[in-house]
């Protein structure tokens, strides 16, 4: 709670004084702090090894204004704000002004166990709101977090209220996944997404020639946001009021980006030189500023939008918040700094007598750059009074409903699909574990009905934050009822896999943002989970738990030919950290690794699962489901740590380990060795990844349990093996080395080819004759 005596200490300072040179003294402070801990971590911190640490000095100050005028004058407690990656310093020099971080990780910027080279959540000691770092996803996070506290808020709980920020550089905007996100549906009706772009108009290596500023303005203007442009500070402003004044402000708004860079690089005499131009109004251009003292225009040129706080408090006035909005901020990269508007200043660092200019500059002690402000001061006081403005509810965890590891149900007969059943088993969890499902949101790309959640979304609806009217609802031909409410618990994007993994990671986030845990489940096709990957294992690292659900998938996808068949997404399962993968074979498969995928979400120490199923319709008394409840139990704890043994031969010549839609092939192949009097066992793997760590943690490589190996490949059982999946070989070639065993790799290593199954799993290799004479090649 603000303490009130405090707050009016500082509104009685502040009164004394101009509330924006106070700010100001703070925003010099930041822009020190920032360019400090880069300093301390390049030219003062001891570097053994010579490496490039690095650190982004100038994109740094581009930014204080900003930022100080953010923080210090704006925020509120339920905001949210994600911080461009360059301007992780800035972030910590104002957590510490705050008091949220201790002084001694100021020099440990980029420093193991220290403050962090981008923000992140779950590695850095102070408050980051958004983890930030690769291009794109932390400037569109805020946009699914805004939807993940909605859906909070209209589920669950009363989750407050707030704007959510993103703080971009305008390179940033090349990136397409930022626009597919600008231009989703849902999100012209976020109001409380607001974007300040950094515009100063420099990328890493270059100072860019055509920004485009009015291109990106009428883009964000066409995809229904407000926009506000921040061009001018108020010493320009003044001057385009003089005569000559309207010919001047053409005349910096028209000239090429490099031009106006190059002028921040001039002293004064220069500047009347090279400003008029030679073009129509230079005479009047020329009389305005001869007027003008050499400080005075020095100044004016610097003087734009993005670093008059004047100018920023005006803007952030005018947020219509009925509508996202973006603030477009003209800025200065290294703004303050001597190498201000330098074209190479995006990596460069000051150097040391650059560094002591500056503290002198700036009133510092280059020797002691840590100080605070004194408590008293009216800088100070201001810090106090953010601090408390800003402070946060504790929010507590609310334990995660207990998941059911086994819903009972075997399939007697007949024949199922793995992607079926992901469906059936969502049914079932909201008849046997209600409070579970009401937990569970699923969210797709426009694939509902192709991947068969049509009979879930039936059941729970479509989520909306406004209940809408299905027109097909007295249709008796339409099968998949799209009822849209508050209540429902599915979201449907547009076509744009990036959205979908940078919803589900913000929703999956919802148990460390407001202690409401849920379980959400992205669904897409198999073949589009490489171009999901960054962000969804970006949203991993930032604390994000959710299950990804590719389907259809593989060769086996035969009639889709190679455009649509996947082949390394069983080895990116096998390869993701903080994610468990399962490829199930058999229905009952899926229900139990995707309850125990459920069961680790929504905590602490949870972990994100990613389940690869297939469209082929498999025999489902091949599972061989044990009707004894003992071994039941034990088949299940076994296809949820990794692999079970299918079949079992008194002495075994060969050992057949398949996966997923390969293990029809798998047995078919066992039973025509058996014909020529060849042992085979059959094992089938549900999860290499979890084999892997359990076999690294039986080499004392990994923490973890190995009983899992014991059981299913134990060692006097060893033999020859076969590995084979609809998949890159390489994902199961690894086995042979549990014990040591003779082996043949068999997958997918090339691209698809359209046709009947049986003749794309001949193409590749995978079908029974390819595994039966692999075997025999073992054991001849």
């Amino acid at each position: 709670m603000n303490s009130p005596r405090t707050i009016e200490q500082a509104e009685q300072v502040l009164a004394g004084g101009s509330p924006t040179e106070v700010l100001a003294e703070v925003e010099q402070r930041v822009l020190w702090l920032s360019t400090s801990m880069v300093h301390h971590a390049n030219r003062v911190r001891p570097n053994p090894s010579g490496l490039k640490v690095g650190g982004h000095q100038a994109s740094c100050a581009s930014i204080v204004s900003i930022m100080t005028s953010l923080w210090f004058e704006q925020l509120q407690p339920g905001d949210r704000v994600s911080v461009k990656p360059h301007a992780s310093p800035v972030l910590h020099g104002i957590n510490y002004l705050l008091g949220e971080l201790d002084e001694s990780y100021l020099p440990t910027l980029r420093e193991f166990g220290g403050l962090q080279s981008y923000p992140s959540r779950t590695k850095d000691p102070d408050p980051v709101d958004y983890s930030t770092g690769s291009v794109g996803i932390g400037a569109t996070a805020p946009i699914w977090g805004a939807i993940a506290r909605r859906y909070v808020h209209t589920q669950l709980r009363d989750a407050g209220r707030g704007r959510q920020y993103s703080l971009v550089g305008d390179a940033e905007l090349d990136e397409g996944a930022v626009w597919e996100a600008i231009l989703d549906p849902s999100v012209a009706e976020l109001g409380e997404i607001v974007w300040i772009v950094d515009l100063n108009r420099q990328s890493l290596d270059r100072v860019v020639p055509n920004i485009a500023a009015g291109r990106i303005e009428s883009m964000f203007a066409a995809a229904g946001w407000q926009v506000i442009t921040v061009k001018f500070g108020k010493l320009l402003e003044q001057l385009f009021t003089r005569p000559g004044g309207s010919a001047m402000r053409a005349r910096i708004l028209d000239m090429p980006n490099p031009e106006y860079q190059r002028l921040l690089r001039c002293n004064a005499e220069e500047v009347r030189r090279r400003l008029p131009g030679d073009g129509a109004g230079s005479d009047e251009i020329a009389s305005l500023i001869g007027d003008i003292d050499d400080g005075t225009l020095v100044r004016a040129i610097r003087n734009l939008g993005g670093h008059d706080l004047d100018a920023l408090r005006a803007a952030y006035a005018q947020i219509d918040d009925t509508r996202p909005t973006v603030i477009i901020a003209y800025t200065i990269k290294g703004y303050g700094l001597p190498t201000e508007g330098h074209p190479q200043n995006h990596s460069s660092l000051l150097t040391i007598p650059q560094y002591e200019q500056l503290a002198g500059d700036l009133g510092m002690d280059a020797a002691d750059p840590w100080s605070r402000f004194e408590p008293s001061s009216a800088a100070g006081l201001l810090c106090r009074a953010a601090a408390e403005r800003l402070a946060r509810e504790e929010q507590h965890l609310l334990a995660t409903p207990a998941v059911p590891a086994d819903m009972g149900r075997t399939p007697a007969s007949g024949t199922a699909t793995t992607q079926a059943a992901l469906g059936r088993t969502l049914l079932d969890l909201t008849r046997q574990a209600p409070e579970v499902a009401k937990r569970v949101v699923t969210i797709s790309p426009d694939v509902s009905s192709s991947t068969n959640l049509a009979g879930w979304l039936n059941k729970v609806g479509v989520w909306s934050p406004d209940e809408r009217r299905d027109w097909f609802a007295d249709d008796a031909e339409t099968i998949m009822h799209w009822r849209e409410s508050p209540s429902g618990q599915h979201i449907e994007l547009g076509i744009a896999e990036t959205n979908l993994v940078g919803l589900i990671g913000e929703l999956g986030a919802t148990w460390s943002r407001w202690g409401q845990p849920l379980f959400p489940i992205g669904v897409l096709y198999d073949p589009f989970v490489e171009r999901a990957l960054e962000p969804w294992s970006y949203g991993i690292y930032a604390g994000g738990q959710s299950i990804l659900v590719g389907t259809p998938s593989g060769v086996t996808l035969a009639a889709e030919g190679g455009a649509h068949q996947s082949i390394k997404t069983p080895s990116i399962g096998l390869e993701q950290p903080g994610c468990i993968s399962y490829e199930p074979a058999f229905v009952i498969d899926v229900e139990w690794t995707l309850l125990a995928s459920i069961s680790r979400l929504g905590r602490p120490d949870g972990k994100s699962a990613y389940l690869r199923l297939s469209t082929r319709p498999v025999d489902q008394t091949l599972a061989a489901v044990p009707s004894d409840a003992a071994a039941r139990e034990r088949r299940r704890k076994q296809v949820v740590a990794g692999a079970y043994p299918l079949r079992r031969e008194a002495d075994p010549q060969v050992t057949i380990v398949g996966m997923g839609a390969m293990i029809p092939e798998s047995l078919a192949a066992a039973d025509r060795l058996s014909q020529q009097g060849i042992a085979a066992d059959v094992v089938c793997v549900t999860s290499p990844g979890l084999l892997f760590e359990a076999l690294q943690a039986r080499r004392g490589l990994a923490d973890g349990p190995t009983s899992i190996l014991d059981q299913v490949f134990p060692a006097n059982r060893a033999a020859p093996m076969v590995t084979v999946l609809d998949g890159h070989p390489h994902t199961l070639a690894f086995l042979t080395g549990i014990n040591n065993v003779p082996g043949a790799a068999l997958g997918v290593s090339k691209f698809g080819q359209v046709g009947d199954l049986q003749d794309v799993y001949r193409y590749h290799g995978i079908d029974t004759d390819s595994i039966v004479g692999a075997a025999l090649d073992l054991i001849d």
